[in-house]
């Protein structure tokens, strides 16, 4: 492999390996903005590895921190560091591979995991005194409040003790409160899919880009293992 190559294909792992270091960078931000934004967690709790937050925000730690590893080797042509960074990237892409086949086995259990959370928090909350258990009766009001729904599968869930953030009016006259018919376990189904499309179509991208810092890397690691350089 010629000098002007070489030069080319270290400039092309430099670049594509921060382009996968900024992606992973976005991951974690666009984490930390959903769970910044999501009053949803104390309701599910079950499956919280695979919440979307979570999920976006340790896969994009581990991807900033392993492809910093790939950027450095890169500049300083350094095969440990490359082939450090090939390894630990390969693991990642295969975790990532085995947490989409989970998801997808075994999506019809984790519906069923996330009617029963759904339905012990309400439990929680129409068992509770009016000091107990504030996050999760104010995690529910907001459900059912931005959701317009009530209950898990509707009113007569909460047998008779039916809540204000049912009402259908605001302000509401608890006298004669209108409450919503439809329950809040399909709604909330619908907003957890529609951000794991998101999330799904985020760590899709960033397998791609993976893959082709690890097509780009292989023949680097190659080259500078034949020339005996590389640990300096």
């Amino acid at each position: 492999m010629n000098r002007s190559c070489v030069k080319c294909l270290k400039r092309m792992v430099i670049v594509l390996h921060f382009l996968c270091w900024l992606c992973g960078a976005f991951v974690v931000a666009f984490g930390e903005f959903q769970m910044m934004h999501s009053t949803f967690a104390s309701l599910v709790t079950t499956f919280w590895p695979i919440y979307p937050a979570n999920t976006l925000i340790v896969t994009g730690t581990i991807v900033t921190c392993v492809c910093y590893l790939g950027v450095l080797g890169g500049m300083k042509e350094n095969r440990c560091m490359l082939i450090s960074f090939y390894v630990l990237l390969f693991i990642l892409m295969l975790v990532e591979l085995t947490m989409a086949c989970v998801f997808f086995v075994y999506n019809r259990e984790i519906d069923t995991y996330f009617e029963k959370d759904l339905t012990n928090s309400l439990e929680i909350y129409r068992r509770s005194g009016p000091e107990e258990n504030k996050t999760i009766k104010a995690d529910f009001d907001a459900v059912q409040f931005l959701f317009k729904c009530c209950g898990v599968h509707g009113e007569a869930d909460w047998k008779g003790n039916v809540p204000v953030s049912c009402c259908k009016r605001n302000p509401c006259n608890i006298g004669d409160q209108p409450n919503w018919n439809e329950g809040c376990l399909e709604k909330l189904r619908d907003w957890f899919a529609s951000n794991y499309l998101s999330t799904a179509s985020g760590v899709v991208t960033m397998f791609m880009i993976q893959f082709v810092c690890l097509s780009v890397t292989a023949p680097l690691v190659c080259h500078l293992s034949r020339r005996g350089l590389g640990y300096q």
